[in-house]
């Protein structure tokens, strides 16, 4: 769900990032890539006194639309989308700005308007970049812990995260056999998404080449 919702905010960003110069652009990219370089327990303590009940975003939303972040499986997949954003944004982003432009010209001096040159033209090739991208979120989310655990806590059935599973169990007796368990299949899952990320920019190089 982290991957899935914030994937079109990225693809967007991403493009305006590459193909757009304005005032506070660096500003704006600083701000977006801050989560990386944020101890992630400062991510999920902004984000607590954002989205929390009693923050401004949280109180308007409760209120407006009845729906509550904090300390729900939602929330958690918030804290993972945040987190995992900057690593999605910067390889969409990289991938857009190794487009050959003159490809979208050529679209453009055809009758193509923007949104087709974007939708036939640009998305197409910047397709492996933005899978790629979409994988590195998912294994980052996979790994999140302080974030989340911050925002909503451990909740069993609710907010626990495999990260914040592993850490429950290795605080009891006998829970490492557990913790092992969860430990051998999150690595499997994340070696498994960063070879697909990697075969994807090779084959994404590949084809910039080849155009």
């Amino acid at each position: 769900m982290a991957t899935i919702a914030s994937l079109p905010f990225a693809i967007g960003l991403a493009y305006l990032l590459a193909r757009c110069n304005f005032p506070g652009k660096s500003l704006l990219d600083g701000l977006l890539h801050l989560p990386l370089v944020l101890p992630p327990v400062v991510t999920g303590y902004v984000l607590l006194l954002s989205f929390g009940r009693n923050g401004p975003i949280g109180s308007f939303l409760f209120d407006t639309f009845g729906i509550t972040l904090s300390f729900r499986w939602t929330g958690a997949a918030l804290a993972c989308a945040i987190m995992g954003f900057p690593l999605m944004l910067r390889a969409i982003r990289l991938s857009f700005e190794s487009i050959d432009q003159r490809l979208e010209a050529a679209a453009g001096s055809l009758g193509a308007n923007r949104a087709w040159t974007f939708t036939l033209i640009t998305l197409p090739l910047a397709l492996p970049g933005v899978l790629a991208g979409a994988i590195l979120c998912f294994a980052k989310a996979l790994g999140e812990f302080g974030a989340t655990i911050t925002f909503v806590s451990s909740i069993p059935g609710e907010t626990r995260t495999i990260s914040s599973a592993i850490y429950s169990y290795t605080q009891v007796p006998g829970g490492d056999d557990a913790a092992i368990r969860l430990m051998i299949v999150s690595t499997v899952i994340a070696l498994a998404a960063i070879i697909a990320s990697e075969a994807l920019n090779r084959r994404m190089q590949r084809r910039i080449a080849v155009f």
